[in-house]
């Protein structure tokens, strides 16, 4: 029986989603609570709030949305788009897909964007 090799581009797909496949490679761990900054404390406090019903931030595992371990460090999304904080802002804000838009003030904004270069 022959196996069929996954094509790069399914093989880097499946490794961004977390999926166990042979040469992916692990992401960078996140940044220990201890280390935090006063700000990315609270902006933790505002994904607590706002954004871990959906999503697990420290492993790309989903929930009803993908994780978002080293969200900021990976080249591209899914999408082929690089994660730039005005990427991330706008799905904030705006949602995307079935992700509905969160309001939120320009501080919180802030605090989590430095929360989520933690992860």
């Amino acid at each position: 029986m022959r196996m069929r090799l996954l094509p790069a581009s399914v093989a880097a797909l499946l490794c961004v989603a977390g999926l166990a496949v042979s040469g992916c490679r692990n992401l960078p761990p996140s940044k220990p609570s201890s280390q935090w900054t006063p700000q990315e404390a609270r902006g933790a406090q505002v994904f607590q709030r706002d954004c871990a019903r959906c999503h697990y931030p420290t492993t790309t595992a989903g929930l009803h949305g993908p994780g978002l371990q080293a969200l900021t460090k990976l080249q591209s999304m899914p999408s082929g788009a690089p994660p730039t904080d005005e990427r991330i802002t706008a799905t904030i804000l705006r949602g995307h897909g079935t992700m509905p838009g969160t309001q939120m003030s320009d501080d919180q904004l802030a605090d989590l964007l430095a929360y989520l270069h933690t992860l």
